[in-house]
């Protein structure tokens, strides 16, 4: 597919995290199409994030792509690491998914250097998943059929993830002040506003 999109003019991939987990790793790990059928399968191991352009489905400044969970996140240059809380992807009213933020290192993990390329990995609940496509079954026999396909669907479910790749824009994830103290973003931001308070107007 070579990372293109089959959409009509005019038309720009920009889902939400539920659509992201309902329309498309759902039916990802149900075995059902998915319409558009956009989304490559990659092995992300084999490409550093900036290498994913024309490999991975790209939406602006963001790339997508299915793959199989895996332990190691490790590519030729660097290695993934989880950042920050797991948030809970809601739909209908209940849980249906998570959403993991992992960041980019260049080296080894030991000693690796933080870049500022970003990753969100979509996680399928266990068991958030009907293969065929319906969860309205009355007979027993249907029942027992269900149970079958809900429990082959739960162990798919561990194995496939949608990510989402991203360059930040924020400069540095982390920068260096003082004695070697790690400062955030949003951390430099509220420094910088402490310049006002040496700031004397003049009296009227």
């Amino acid at each position: 597919m070579g990372g293109a999109t089959n959409l009509p003019p005019g038309f720009h991939f920009f889902p939400s995290d539920e659509e992201l987990v309902v329309h498309f790793l759902r039916r990802k790990v149900s075995l059902l199409p998915c319409h558009p059928d956009i989304i490559p399968t990659l092995l992300p191991h084999r490409y550093n994030p900036w290498e994913l352009n024309g490999k991975a489905l790209q939406a602006g400044n963001q790339w997508y792509f299915f793959c199989h969970l895996t332990q190691s996140r490790t590519s030729s240059n660097g290695h993934w690491s989880p950042i920050g809380v797991d948030e809970t992807v809601r739909s209908g009213g209940r849980n249906v998914g998570l959403k993991k933020t992992l960041l980019f290192s260049i080296g080894e993990p030991s000693e690796g250097i933080r870049t500022n390329w970003i990753m969100h990995e979509y996680h399928l609940l266990d068991g958030d998943c009907v293969a065929g496509g319906s969860s309205n079954l009355t007979s027993s026999s249907s029942n027992r059929r269900s149970h079958r396909k809900r429990g082959h669907s739960s162990m798919e479910s561990n194995n496939w993830v949608l990510c989402r790749v991203f360059e930040s824009s924020c400069g540095s994830q982390v920068s260096f002040h003082g004695e070697g103290t790690e400062l955030s973003c949003l951390d430099e931001v509220f420094l910088s506003l402490d310049d006002y308070d040496e700031v004397s107007l003049p009296n009227k």
